[in-house]
């Protein structure tokens, strides 16, 4: 096995491809699933915990079915092992649902049967976690829950008096403290319903629409099909809950086509995984995590999509202009008018299936919660789809649109599930504080210090993890030290779910780099680096947030708010064509190095530090364009 798949989220083995009466009953479970979630997130009336419990049993149910235990498992039925498992599952999900009415009377007086089905689910748990998740998350919870019990043991600080294992289990697998809690409660609900409103404009084939719609667009100019690769991803991104997919979505299709007009393969590589990372910073859905940050931050989902819009404008427009500037470094045109499909066609095609999206956002920004808009986009979406032949949608189109939602929405409640641990021990030891205070007290008192030493904790906890539950990891630990040091609340928790989402293109553990090498076919650490280098832009804008709040609108006003913007963008153009060395013509290794480093420093806060940035960005860029002036005449 190749040692970089342990740390691919449910990749280190293919996912099953059934027939026969095995598939027709996973298909019926997944089906099942999604129903059953429309069901209680609409007119179900059930107590969270008994949701969260059917939530996590299905979701166990499906990866034990779909994906295998080991390499050398068959591939086209679920091994014994993997039917008892799937049916422990069920049953643990179903315990939960016909006795928590007797712990809720008795005030948690757990019986002996209790605590064994309690055992079970989390061993069964931790099992799915390591199919569907990957190593490195499944063995941080399963850290943090040996901590819990061993306290006395560890060094200095981070002892603490333990826990006995009734207490342990009972916290974990009985309450909402632990696995059943807010983390889960979110996947059950907001994130379950969005990834199935993904899944039906996808059975509507809505993607087509975004690529065609982004050749359109911007298939004609400079370097165009790169361009069209960023856009794609962007939309793509504002529907989809992993970077991973929507490499493997739009990159299928823009890889080639960059390929095609002269990019080097590991370039094209590195544009859509760069692109595709960034989708999980692009509103309404952000890789689910936006729901997760209302509910821990106790603010209307609808502040936490606005606060996010600048940020990934501005991320996305980095991305812009640094293959804008690799393509008149190497001298690449767009492609041929004939290759380019017409707007006009397009929009009448499929158009009107931006619809649910525009409707969705809509509602939420009207003031409905998300589960009403989802499920108001859910049905818009199977109207609206009959409208036209190509996007109409037939049984077999919607029921694989409801079984592709299960499927896709496991491994992300298994995710959530499993973070649980995290989430009840550190609630029960108070390790986050901990954690906290030291985070302080090594950056001594000094905010950028902290912010350095956070965006490193936030990045290496961030490897190899899904979107969501890299953000409640990463919020956790480091978002609390933060705020500790005056930070607001939004922009510490934006500061590590970035650099959380960050971690995918960040090496040696670059997942979406790595998936975006196999398309490309090219050297996946050479598409890693790159890849790097291009997100680069992205990785100020967290520090940029931080010290100037006003651009996720936290007291915001329009007199901080503009000359904020003007810095942001003038500094992310800076520091981009630093990094690609070119604007005009070639810059020598100097002006690169002053052109990158006057974007860093408009980051700063103080106006006058911004104010001598700005002018001399206007310095360095006259002097740049006068002087490749006087070469072009001379070589005239």
């Amino acid at each position: 096995m190749n040692i970089l798949s342990v740390f691919k989220p449910g990749e280190h083995v293919p996912n099953r491809d059934f027939s026969g009466h095995v598939r027709t009953f996973a298909v019926a479970l997944a089906v099942f699933t999604s129903l059953i979630h429309c069901w209680m997130n609409s007119v179900g009336l059930m107590i969270t915990i008994k949701m969260n419990a059917i939530h996590l049993a299905t979701m166990m149910a499906l990866v034990f079915l779909y994906f295998p235990g080991t390499a050398r498992s068959r591939r086209d039925q679920p091994t014994a092992l993997d039917w008892l498992f799937t049916g422990l599952a069920l049953l643990g999900g179903l315990y939960v649902v016909m006795c928590y009415d007797r712990l809720l009377a008795t005030k948690l007086e757990v019986t002996q049967l209790d605590l064994i089905i309690s055992v079970m689910t989390m061993c069964l748990l931790v099992e799915a976690s390591r199919r569907a998740v990957g190593l490195p998350l499944t063995l941080l919870c399963f850290f943090f829950l040996a901590y819990t019990k061993f306290g006395p043991y560890f060094p200095g600080l981070f002892a603490h008096r333990g826990f006995d294992w009734s207490r342990i289990i009972t916290r974990m697998a009985l309450t909402d403290q632990g696995i059943y809690g807010v983390t889960l409660m979110v996947s059950s609900s907001y994130v379950f319903m969005f990834i199935l409103f993904g899944s039906f404009l996808a059975a509507t084939k809505t993607s087509e629409f975004f690529n065609d719609f982004a050749l359109a667009l911007a298939g004609r100019y400079r370097g165009g099909p790169a361009k069209v690769a960023v856009i794609a991803s962007a939309l793509m991104g504002s529907i989809s809950g992993s970077s991973q997919a929507n490499v493997a979505t739009t990159g299928a299709f823009t890889i080639p086509l960059m390929k095609k007009v002269g990019y080097k393969p590991f370039f094209a590589g590195a544009v859509e995984a760069a692109a595709s990372t960034g989708g999980i910073l692009m509103p309404p859905i952000m890789g689910a995590s936006a729901f997760i940050m209302s509910t821990f931050l106790g603010i209307p989902y609808v502040k936490i999509m606005l606060a996010g819009v600048f940020p990934a404008l501005l991320y996305y427009g980095a991305i812009l202009t640094m293959v804008d500037l690799r393509a008149k470094s190497n001298g690449l045109e767009g492609l041929p008018k004939e290759e380019i499909p017409s707007m006009k066609t397009t929009m009448l095609d499929k158009g009107h299936m931006t619809i649910p999206l525009v409707l969705i956002v809509y509602f939420l920004v009207a003031g409905y919660t998300p589960l009403f808009s989802a499920f108001l986009g859910l049905i818009a979406i199977i109207v609206l789809s009959s409208c036209r032949k190509s996007t109409r949608m037939g049984v077999k189109d919607f029921i694989g649109a409801l079984d592709g939602g299960a499927r896709s929405a496991a491994p992300v409640g298994i995710a959530c599930g499993i973070v649980g641990f995290i989430v009840g021990a550190v609630g029960m030891t108070g390790v986050g504080q901990v954690i906290a205070m030291n985070i302080i007290m090594f950056a001594g008192g000094k905010l950028w210090a902290a912010l350095i030493l956070c965006m490193l904790a936030s990045i290496v906890l961030g490897m190899g993890l899904p979107a969501s539950a890299c953000y409640i990891i990463t919020a956790t630990i480091a978002a609390p030290a933060l705020q500790q040091m005056g930070v607001p609340a939004l922009a510490a928790h934006f500061f590590a779910f970035y650099y959380g989402t960050m971690s995918a293109v960040v090496p040696p553990v670059a997942l979406t780099s790595y998936t975006a090498a196999g398309l490309a076919k090219a050297a996946p650490t050479k598409v890693a680096v790159v890849g790097f280098g291009l997100a680069m832009s992205g990785l100020l804008l967290p520090f940029l947030f931080v010290y100037n709040p006003v651009l996720l609108f936290v007291d915001f006003t329009w007199a901080r708010f503009l000359p904020t913007i003007l810095c942001a963008v003038v500094g992310v153009f800076s520091l981009s064509a630093g990094l690609i060395g070119m604007l005009r013509a070639h810059m020598p290794l100097w002006e690169r190095v002053l052109f990158a480093a006057n974007g860093i420093a408009l980051v700063n806060p103080l106006k006058t530090v911004r104010l001598m940035s700005l002018a001399f960005f206007a310095f360095l860029f006259l002097q740049h364009w006068m002087r490749n002036r006087a070469l072009r005449k001379e070589t005239a």
